[in-house]
Formats: structure tokens, C-alpha cells, sequence
């Protein structure tokens, strides 16, 4: 093991980096041999005679023979291929009813683990949970393997007495083989392919007791097994670190286009050019397109719009902006307009050419796919509208509140979407910048209710900043450049 590693991790999933390490463990490469270490076959003998003398005692029962089938990977000369079933006691496990676990005992359930780390994300006492059945009881120290989905990789060794569902299996082994070396085994990337092999189940896979009990296990010496797990551990300390490090940069990444974004919106984000035509003769050419469309019959005239403020905007805008630009409402730079859901239970609505967007396929950026095509026909018999490319969206409801997205062709969109179609006096992505600047604000103002929402009415009359169109342009290739600097950074991180 090389520092070259650790360097490597800087774009390396962490994850990946953590089953490069536990690879290169179970495979002997981790630590180096010492040639006056026991082999483990002396180990093997003794953990024989320690199962013949429990089994005359009574302690445990006579357990089906397990034996190796074919040799998995080289090993060094002084390990063993063994089995699960022949170095721990897996699928031993004693049952209690819940109904004498005690209420200040700690009962493990599965949703507590984090997958692949297998950090205890909550400890919970019976009394905390509503729970029936049995469970089965554990000891400080045991291995904690869930059989349940093996690949979400929960597996840990126990840090105190408790009780697990039964999804989860507590095992110890036999004449001191490290309990830790064993989890590291089992949450490898080799035992999880062979889970995945013999699994049963498709919604919920589970691995059986006795292809559990079967599965090879390679076996050092015990004295290399411990140096193994202190190097396993040096090892997943510094991910740890580094993991910190990446979300600690992840969210400084965040806050700085947070910040980009800030600016921008306040005129601060590139200098003004005096030879600009100002945001006030855009809004002129926006009064005289609408009332040319209101004419023609395109639109129908609407109320007017006003700034959120309370007070007259000269008086108190919701904050200073250049000279040169212009206060306005949304619904003064553009048509907004929300879609419809066809009838579900016409099948002649559904399937045609016209593609038809929900929420869920927004993707804060060019949208370029979308997989629900709706007809002519439902288009003429529905509230769903057709919007033209570069169209900026927008989710009204639920959890999906601020999304966006810009139409790369036309479509049309559930009720839940709203569209924009500006008067071309607005960049396209400036616009799109503006409103996931002021994504936070919208979602506090969609209420905390089951269904929460914003409405076309909030969006329109939602003050915004005009600048002029030259500005707006300058604004757009700056954000990107930077965004594309700040993206490039997030790409290394492996997310």
C-alpha cells in the first residue's frame, strides 16, 4: 500500500477507494507477511477441536459439513481458504420476544445502519419503538450481518449488547479469530459477488443460512489478521478525512454560487457600459408588444402587475440595483402560463407526438429529454399548452417547488409546471439564473402544507431586476465561466 493511494482518492469515489482497500486486504497485499507468525492451518486445527469439545458438552449442535468447492484468488502460503460456517457459529441465533427485552435495552433494526459505510446512523431503545415478534439477541463484539439486500453493505461488528431484527445476523467466531478481519471479509466487494450470485428473492433478495455458511472465507494468521484490521482502520480514518474534506468543499462550492448568483441579481457581478441602452426602453418595447398582441388577439389583456414590495418600489425596492436597470414584476417580462394533465383514462390522449413535461423531468438546466408524448387531440381538450422552445420553466408544487428548466424544443407541461415565454427583451438563461437565485424564496413561500405551492400568481408578481440587454448578456458568460470553473472542481470530487 502506497501513498500514491491516498492521492488517487482526491478523484476516486470513496467508496470505490474503500473496496480497493478491503480488496486488497482479503487478498494478502495489505501488510506484509511475517514468516514467524502461526500459519493458519494450526489455527484451523484448533478451531476443530474447539467445535468437537463444545458439540460433547452440548454447547452447540453437530453442524452440516462445509467445505471450499474451488479456490477463489491466490492467497500467501501461510492463509487457508475456509467457510463461514466452519470459523463462526452463523445461523446460531438465539431468539427473544420482544415482550421480554427490556425498555432501556437497545434494538437494532435495519433502517438504523447506513448502507456501505455501516456507520449506526441512530441508536434506539425498545421503548422508542413500536415493535412485535422476536428479535434476535446480540453480545458486544459479535458481527452484525444483515442477509436482507446484501449489496446495500451492512455489515458491522457490535459495540454493545443489543437486539436486531431478524434480518440481521449476530455471529461470533471461534478461537479468537478477529471479528473485525471477519466484517471486513463480508462487506468486500468478492463475498458481496458472491452473495449476489446465490441470493434468492427479487424485490428483497436474502442469502440463506446455509450459502451463508458456505461462502469461502480467506484466513491469515491471527496475528496478521489484527494487523490487517489496524491498517484497514489507518486506512479508512484518512477517507474519513478526505470524505469530510469533500463535503466541507461541496458546501463552500454551494455557498459560492450562492454568492455568484447574488451579485448578479444586484449588478454586481460585471461592470455596467454606459453605452448600453437602458432596462427603461426594454420595458417601453415590452408595454408596446403586449398592446400590439392584446390588439392582434394573442393575449388577452391583463391585471397589472406590481412589485412585491408594499410601498411604491421608489420608495423601498427590495434592494438598490445600477442606474441603468429598470424594477419590474415577472409578469411584466414574459407570459406566464401553467399546463394541464389530459385525461389519464383516454388512452386517444396519450402516445401521440407532442411531448408533454411533469415536474419530475425537470432538470435545472436544457432540458433535452422527455418521455410522455400526449396527442393533438388531448392538446384541444385539455388545459395543456404548448410552449416554444427556450421557454423557462418553473415547479409550482410539492416537493419540487423552484426546479427549473429551458426547453431545448417545444412541449407542454402538467398543471403543476409553469412556463414562461418572454418578450425577448430577457436572456433566457438570465432569467433562469434569476429564479434559482430565488429558489429558497419560493419554496418558503409555498407553505409547509401536505401540497405546498406557489401559484402563477406569486411568480408574476414577483419583483425583478431588469438590466439592460447587453448587461444581461455579460452577466450570463460570467456566471457560466464560473460555474463552469466551480463544476469542474465538484467533477473532481467523484460526486
Amino acid at each position: 500500500m502506497t501513498a500514491k493511494l491516498l492521492i488517487r482518492s482526491i478523484t476516486m469515489n470513496t467508496k470505490t477507494l474503500r473496496q480497493k482497500i478491503l480488496d486488497l486486504a482479503i487478498h494478502g497485499k495489505l501488510v506484509a507477511q511475517d514468516p514467524d507468525d502461526e500459519p493458519a492451518s494450526e489455527l484451523l486445527k484448533r478451531i476443530k477441536a474447539e467445535k468437537e469439545q463444545q458439540i460433547k458438552e452440548g454447547k452447540i449442535k453437530k453442524s452440516k459439513k462445509t467445505k471450499t468447492t474451488s479456490v477463489p484468488f491466490e492467497i500467501p502460503s501461510s492463509w487457508e481458504w475456509t467457510t463461514l460456517g466452519e470459523i463462526s457459529n452463523y445461523g446460531c441465533c438465539e431468539n427473544i420476544p420482544v415482550a421480554e427485552i427490556g425498555e432501556n435495552d437497545w434494538v437494532l433494526e435495519l433502517e438504523d445502519i447506513e448502507k456501505d459505510t455501516a456507520r449506526i446512523a441512530q441508536i434506539r431503545l425498545k421503548q422508542d419503538r413500536d415493535i412485535k415478534g422476536v428479535r434476535h439477541k446480540f453480545t458486544n463484539g459479535d458481527v452484525l450481518y444483515s442477509k436482507l439486500r446484501t449489496y446495500l453493505n451492512k455489515v458491522l461488528v457490535a459495540p454493545h449488547n443489543g437486539y436486531c431484527t431478524t434480518e440481521i445476523v449476530p455471529l461470533h467466531s471461534y478461537c479468537n479469530v478477529s471479528t473485525y478481519y471477519l466484517s471486513h471479509v463480508l462487506r468486500s466487494g468478492y463475498f458481496l459477488d458472491y452473495t449476489q450470485q446465490c441470493g434468492y428473492g427479487v424485490k428483497m433478495p436474502r442469502l440463506s443460512t446455509n450459502d451463508a455458511c458456505n461462502g469461502c472465507i480467506p484466513l491469515p494468521p491471527l496475528t496478521e489478521q489484527q494487523r490487517i484490521v489496524a491498517e484497514i482502520e489507518r486506512w479508512f480514518a484518512l477517507i474519513d478525512q478526505i470524505e469530510q474534506s469533500k463535503a466541507a468543499l461541496q458546501a463552500t462550492i454551494a455557498q459560492a454560487k450562492k454568492k455568484i448568483l447574488d451579485l448578479a441579481i444586484h449588478g454586481k457581478l460585471v461592470a455596467q457600459d454606459p453605452d448600453d441602452e437602458p432596462a427603461s426602453e426594454l420595458l417601453k418595447r415590452i408595454k408596446a408588444e403586449k398592446e400590439e398582441h392584446i390588439k392582434e388577439g394573442k393575449i388577452k389583456k391583463s391585471k397589472k402587475t406590481k412589485t412585491t414590495s408594499d410601498t411604491p418600489k421608489s420608495e423601498n425596492p427590495p434592494f438598490e440595483i445600477p442606474s441603468s436597470w429598470e424594477w419590474t414584476t415577472l409578469g411584466e417580462i414574459g407570459v406566464w402560463q401553467a399546463g394541464g394533465t389530459p385525461n389519464r383514462m383516454n388512452m386517444a390522449y396519450y402516445g401521440g407526438t407532442i411531448p408533454w413535461l411533469k415536474t419530475g423531468d425537470l432538470n435545472d438546466g436544457l432540458i433535452t429529454d422527455i418521455p410522455e408524448f400526449i396527442t393533438e387531440e388531448a392538446v384541444a381538450n385539455s388545459s395543456a399548452k404548448l410552449n416554444p422552445a427556450g421557454s423557462v420553466l418553473i415547479a409550482m408544487y410539492g416537493a419540487t417547488i423552484g426546479k427549473l428548466g429551458i426547453l431545448s424544443y417545444p412541449a407542454t407541461t402538467n398543471q403543476a409546471c409553469c412556463a414562461c415565454i418572454e418578450y425577448g427583451v430577457v436572456e433566457q438563461l438570465f432569467l433562469f439564473y434569476f429564479l434559482l437565485s430565488q429558489r429558497t424564496a419560493f419554496i418558503e413561500k409555498g407553505g409547509g402544507g401536505a401540497q405546498p405551492n406557489i401559484s402563477k400568481e406569486i411568480i408574476v408578481h414577483t419583483s425583478f431586476p431588469l438590466p439592460p440587454l447587453a448587461e444581461q448578456k455579460r452577466i450570463v458568460k460570467k456566471i457560466e465561466e464560473l460555474f463552469g470553473v466551480l463544476d469542474t472542481i465538484q467533477q473532481a470530487l467523484g460526486e
